[in-house]
C-alpha cells in the first residue's frame, strides 16, 4: 500500500481502533431513533452528523490505507437498542472478519441482562465493550454483578473502551462530563481488565505524574479518537512521554474525522519508528489478539 511506503520502515498493518458504524436502517430514520434514545439524539440528532454503514467504513480504509478497524457501538440507553445494533455489527465482522473488529454495547455494565448481551455478542467474535459512557452506563452498585461483568471479561480478553471529554476548553456535542476524576473512579473500580480511555483520556495521562494514580492506570490506554479537532500534534509526543508509547493507540474517530486526517498528522511527529508503530499497530495488536508481521 502506498502509505505503507511513506515511512522509512515496514508496517504489517494499520489499525484504526475507533470508528462507527450503523444499521442502514438506523440511518435512514435517524430522527425516529433519537426519539427513541437521548444518547443517540445528544450525538446524531443534527443531520449534519455523519453516520455510515460498513461498507461505507470499509471504503474509508482502502482509500487511507488502514487494514483493519475496530467498530464500535454508542451508549443506548436501552437493551433493546443495544441488541439490534450488536447484531449488524457482528454481521459486519462476519462479512469482513480480516478487516473489522467488534464491539458491542450494553445499558448497565453490571446487569444480569448486560453481562448475559456481552456473552452473546463473544460468542458471535466481538474484541471488546464500547464505546461506553460511565455517566449512562456507570452503575457499579451491584457487587456480584460487577463481579460477573468483571469475569467474563477477563476469561474472554475483553478490551472495554470509555468515552473521554476534557474538564475545559471548547463545547460539541457528547461532551459532557466524562472527565478524568470519572474516569479514574471507573478504572479503580474494574480491576484486571484493559481500558482504553478515547480522546486521550481528556487529560488523565496528567496524573500519570502522581505514583497512586500511576498505578491505578497501569491497564489503561489511550486513543487518538478526533484528534485533530481536539489538541495540537504536540499531545502524541507529551501523553508518550507521561504514560508511555505502548500506552497509545491510533484511533480516528471516523466519520467524525477522517482517517486519512489523523494518519497525516502521525505521519508528520517527530517520533522514533519502533513509537510508530506500537501506535499504528502494535499496541491494539496486542490488544486483541491480532497477529502480524513484518512485510
Amino acid at each position: 500500500m502506498q502509505f505503507f511506503r511513506s515511512f522509512s520502515y515496514n508496517l504489517p498493518v494499520i489499525i484504526d481502533c475507533h470508528t462507527h458504524i450503523f444499521p442502514p436502517a438506523v440511518i435512514e430514520q435517524r430522527a425516529d431513533f433519537a426519539g427513541r434514545d437521548p444518547c443517540f439524539a445528544g450525538l446524531y440528532s443534527n443531520p449534519k452528523a455523519k453516520m455510515i454503514t460498513a461498507e461505507k467504513l470499509i471504503e474509508s480504509m482502502d482509500k487511507a490505507g488502514i487494514d483493519m478497524s475496530a467498530v464500535l457501538n454508542i451508549g443506548w440507553r436501552s437493551l433493546e437498542l443495544c441488541a439490534m445494533t450488536n447484531d449488524y455489527i457482528m454481521e459486519a465482522v462476519a462479512k469482513h472478519p480480516k478487516r473489522l473488529i467488534g464491539f458491542c454495547s450494553v445499558p448497565q455494565l453490571s446487569s444480569f441482562e448486560s453481562v448475559a448481551e456481552i456473552e452473546r455478542c463473544v460468542r458471535g467474535g466481538i474484541k471488546g465493550v464500547g464505546e461506553i459512557r460511565p455517566d449512562i452506563e456507570l452503575d457499579l452498585s451491584d457487587e456480584y454483578g460487577k463481579g460477573h461483568f468483571l469475569e467474563v471479561m477477563k476469561n474472554n480478553k475483553l478490551t472495554l473502551l470509555v468515552h473521554s471529554s476534557e474538564p475545559v476548553g471548547h463545547e460539541y456535542a457528547g461532551k459532557d462530563l466524562i472527565t478524568p476524576a470519572v474516569l479514574e473512579i471507573l478504572v479503580s473500580q474494574l480491576p484486571g481488565i484493559n481500558i482504553i480511555c478515547a480522546h486521550w483520556g481528556g487529560g488523565l495521562p496528567f496524573y500519570n505524574l502522581m505514583p497512586e494514580v500511576k498505578k491505578t492506570l497501569s491497564r489503561v490506554y489511550y486513543d487518538s479518537a478526533a484528534s485533530p479537532f481536539l489538541y495540537s500534534p504536540q499531545v502524541y509526543k507529551e501523553v508518550a512521554a507521561l504514560a508511555g508509547a505502548d500506552k497509545i493507540i491510533f484511533g480516528s474517530d471516523y466519520p467524525v474525522i477522517d482517517q486519512q486526517r489523523v494518519l497525516n498528522q502521525i505521519k508528520a511527529l517527530d517520533m522514533s519508528a519502533p513509537d510508530k508503530e506500537m501506535l499504528l499497530y502494535g499496541n491494539a495488536a496486542k490488544l486483541f489478539g491480532i497477529k502480524t508481521s513484518k512485510v
